[in-house]
């Protein structure tokens, strides 16, 4: 039987509509009864003023269980009305003669009745606005603009009434309960508790401090550890709370340490109070496996590697956006499989510090050639691989070489064993300001920090910028209990964006964040400048940035802009931010307020992937059918057997098909403009694809980051292999190879390239190769295989295409050879000596493309390095042929 602690209330007689009870709360330990106010648990929890006897409320004492009944359907299981202020709840009920209600218990008690809402301690009757929703609510909450606005009374104390489990209920003329559902709080929270004091750990010369936002907490205290797992807490330190802050002071011997905080609060996945364990959402510093956060001051000498604070004075010059060039790289990709590497380091951070690897002597040829940035994927936090690496498991690679190109047994050994092993790409972020600890020597302690730190230096060192691939749209868990779970415990129902019904969005995969609300909204941004200013990163790449909203990423952008190298150690005019503009889900047409799609972000100068181009030249789309060919796949001249319709149908797809590439050579600028394929002038927006949908958008040339293959889909060189005949040559699949890459390079706007295009690299087919383990990701920096045919790609993802698959891989004509490889790797290079042999092919505004640039109709020829021809005028005289 659970022990209870007697609260009494006192009986107030100030009003007679109010009646106050004895209630039964949970055992409160003698060591932190202390902490109660008086002898009453609840009423200074709703009044905050005399007037406040004055409200129509009464309070009972009922704790029933939660019963649903009858209106189970709209049970407090759901979250369908809206506190947006301090005074307007937002409900999508029609009341005419009937009446609504506001109910609270802070135990959380509530239960749902035929009769109404049980076990509440205070019920205020709400009064309907007939103005609606004010246009500041309609303007955060879109969605929801056709809801009725309900009044509640200005003397309510909602900062304290937060904490409780809330509901409203709807009633009938004759008193019958009709709906009843959850609160869901982010409009109130932003208008009560939005903060932009200090957040996190921070470290003085005698102190160490801690400040945690958690507005709905009830209770909250900070688990001090001396080690990164086990034992019992040194000690347990109650946090104190001012405007929904909560923090404390401790000593310096703190740092090095590791805590975790419990947070006391209701949430509305369970409907009970819990009891969560979570990290610091500001974590900088983590145990193995993000058991425990660690004190850890970013800014002491010795987490610096020498010459750590000069970093920025040797970073290679840009002197415009224009002037970049992409090339997206997975951290364990880089040396997983390089000989040449020592073992310790393969597959982490200090791979990227050897002097003379295979992969590092690439990385100086490209970075000679003209590439400027290397792009990691996700290198923060994630779920999915363990941060020990004596955890996991391995396939002998000996085994699975013996194994025919086209089998089958490949992919079954490396699934049995893909959610245990070391790899994963990381897009299930678990805490965003941390760097992950697989890639480090030492997941505990300090380790992670120093050797990505020495990893930036290196890049630096051979002329190359970074940019981090962050992820910002969605969180791995959610909900009091799982391990991964952190945002979703400090504060239930706020970081995580919630549907009409309150359930979690899942539209990006799972557990869509909600930028739209001001401390998520000030946690990304916060992150961004961390990461920033204590790893000195040049650049960010925003996964499904279309999730988030166009005034957070303009904010970010301005916010990075500020840095100075004099007060922050970095120039942050220099930072070059970017991302997937996709519109889709419950954000698709500015649905939660207007988001950082492809059409919206046009004069921001963020960059976003232009899937135009791409699609235009490779056929289709990634989730069209698999054959379906493109300008460099074939299309029309090349034909592949897949039904594309009539020959003047494939002429046609042809024709858009080059427009499209015309209008992505010039940045696909929106204002550009040319002679199409009926030679009619138009500009990039009139030039139309997808049901209607422009292809021009941008307004300046840094706003389009022109692709051909990303770490998403198939490679290049596997693309191409699925789409052209079956029997054409190896060595015509290598010049397409080439003249797609040729492409991309030689536009206007930023060329980005994933990592393995200029080495025909293939993942023997795989369409999605997140968790396909080391063998099917395989990069060979010696040249000497480009992995293609190593067995049939994972069943999971691929199974459907199969029966194409398999005859591919077992033909051995399709595997290019080592001259192959080192042909493509020369052409690549030189492609982009060429790019950076003149300021001409990296013009860096919109009028200075059209004025100084004509592109002439593709000759259509058969499939060679003589395919097509370009002939590009220049006013100052210049031409070439390509």
């Amino acid at each position: 039987m659970v022990d209870v602690l007697r609260v009494p209330f006192p009986v107030l007689q100030s009003s007679p509509s109010l009646s106050f009870k004895p209630r039964l709360c949970p055992l409160i330990p003698p060591s932190r009864r202390l902490h109660l106010k008086s002898n009453s648990l609840l009423f200074p929890l709703f009044c905050s003023s005399p007037s406040f006897f004055k409200l129509p409320l009464r309070c009972s004492s009922s704790s029933m269980p939660l019963q649903l009944s009858s209106l189970s359907q709209d049970s407090l299981l759901y979250s369908r009305a809206y506190w947006v202020t301090k005074t307007i709840i937002a409900w999508n009920v029609d009341v005419v003669e009937g009446s609504c209600y506001l109910y609270a218990s802070k135990v959380a008690a509530l239960s749902v009745t035929d009769n109404g809402i049980q076990g509440h301690d205070l019920e205020i009757k709400l009064e309907e606005d007939r103005s609606g929703l004010p246009p500041n609510v309609i303007e955060k909450f879109p969605h929801i603009r056709d809801y009725r606005a309900f009044k509640l009374p200005p003397v309510l104390d909602a900062k304290n009434l937060v904490k409780c489990q809330l509901a409203v209920a709807e009633f009938n003329s004759q008193g019958k309960c009709r709906n009843a559902t959850g609160l869901q709080l982010p409009g109130v929270l932003d208008e009560l508790f939005s903060y932009d004091g200090p957040l996190g750990a921070f470290y003085s010369a005698e102190a160490v401090s801690l400040c945690l936002w958690a507005p709905t907490a009830q209770a909250v205290y900070a688990h001090i550890y001396k080690d990164p797992v086990g034992g019992c807490p040194l000690e347990i330190i109650p946090l104190e709370e001012t405007n929904g802050v909560w923090s404390t002071k401790g000593p310096k011997s703190w740092e090095g340490c590791y805590y975790m905080y419990e947070v006391s609060v209701y949430h509305p996945s369970t409907l009970h109070i819990e009891k969560c364990y979570a990290n610091d959402p500001y974590a900088r510093g983590l145990s193995a496996d993000g058991k425990r956060t660690l004190f850890v001051n970013l800014h002491a000498d010795d987490l610096k590697p020498e010459g750590w604070d000069e970093l920025e004075d040797m970073k290679p010059d840009i002197l415009s956006f224009s002037d970049i060039s992409i090339y997206e790289l997975h951290i364990r990709d880089f040396s997983a499989n390089d000989d040449t590497v020592n073992a310790d380091f393969r597959g982490g951070y200090m791979a990227f510090t050897l002097k003379d690897s295979a992969g590092v002597l690439h990385l100086k040829k490209l970075s000679k050639a003209g590439i400027t940035h290397v792009h990691l994927l996700p290198t923060f936090q994630f779920a999915a691989v363990d941060d020990e690496k004596e955890n996991w498991k391995y396939v002998d690679s000996k085994i699975l070489e013996k194994l025919p190109s086209d089998s089958a047994e490949q992919q079954e050994k490396i699934t049995a064993i893909q959610d245990d092993d070391a790899y994963n790409w990381g897009y299930n972020p678990v805490l965003w300001g941390v760097p992950k600890g697989s890639y480090s020597s030492d997941p505990n302690g300090p380790c992670r920090i120093v050797e990505f730190r020495k990893m930036i230096q290196a890049l630096t060192h051979i002329g190359l910028r970074v940019v981090l691939d962050v992820v910002y749209n969605h969180l791995h868990a959610n909900g009091p209990f799982d391990k991964d779970s952190v945002l979703d415990k400090i504060v239930p129902g706020y970081y995580l964006r919630r549907n009409t019904d309150g359930f979690i969005e899942n539209s990006t995969c799972v557990n869509n964040t909600a930028s739209e609300h001001y401390m998520v909204e000030r946690l990304i941004i916060d992150d961004l400048l961390s990461w920033a200013i204590n790893y000195k990163v040049d650049g960010f790449r925003f996964d499904l940035m279309g999730h988030i909203m166009k005034r957070t990423m303009v904010k970010a952008k301005d916010a990075l802009c500020s840095l100075t190298k004099e007060r922050d150690g970095v120039d942050g005019s220099r930072i070059y931010i970017y991302g997937e503009g996709w519109d889709f889900g419950e954000v698709a047409k500015n649905g939660r307020g207007i988001n950082a799609s492809q059409f919206n972000l046009c004069g921001t100068g963020i960059g976003s992937f232009n899937d135009r181009i791409r699609d235009a030249m490779l056929g289709g789309s990634p989730f069209g059918p698999p054959l379906q060919q493109g300008f460099v796949t074939g299309l029309l001249l090349e034909p592949n057997g897949h039904d594309h319709g009539t020959k003047d149908v494939e002429k046609a797809m042809l024709a858009s098909a080059k427009d499209h590439i015309q209008v992505g050579l010039a940045a696909n600028l929106r204002g550009f403009v040319l002679t199409d394929f009926e030679g009619k002038e138009r500009k990039g927006s009139e030039v139309l694809c997808y049901g209607g949908t422009p292809v021009g958008y941008a307004f300046c040339p840094t706003e389009t980051v022109n692709y051909v293959s990303a770490h998403d889909n198939e490679t290049l060189f596997d693309i191409i292999s699925l789409k052209t005949p079956v029997g054409i040559s190896v060595e015509d699949r290598c010049r397409m190879n080439h003249f797609a890459t040729s492409i991309i390079a030689l536009t206007q706007g930023i060329p980005f390239f994933h990592a393995g295009d200029e080495m025909l690299r293939s993942k023997s087919l795989d369409r999605d190769s997140y968790n396909s383990g080391d063998w099917f990701n395989r990069l060979d920096f010696t040249y000497n295989s480009n992995n293609w045919g190593v067995g049939l790609p994972p069943k999971q993802k691929n199974e459907n295409s199969w029966p194409l698959i398999q005859p591919r891989l077992a033909d051995p004509s399709f595997k290019p050879q080592r001259s192959h490889i080192l042909a493509a790797v020369e052409n690549f290079t030189d492609v982009l000596c060429i790019r950076y042999s003149s300021p001409l092919f990296r013009l860096r505004t919109a009028n200075a493309i059209q004025v100084r640039k004509a592109i002439y109709n593709f000759a259509f020829t058969r499939f060679s390095l003589r395919f097509y021809d370009i002939v590009v005028e220049l006013n100052q005289g210049y031409s070439f042929v390509c």
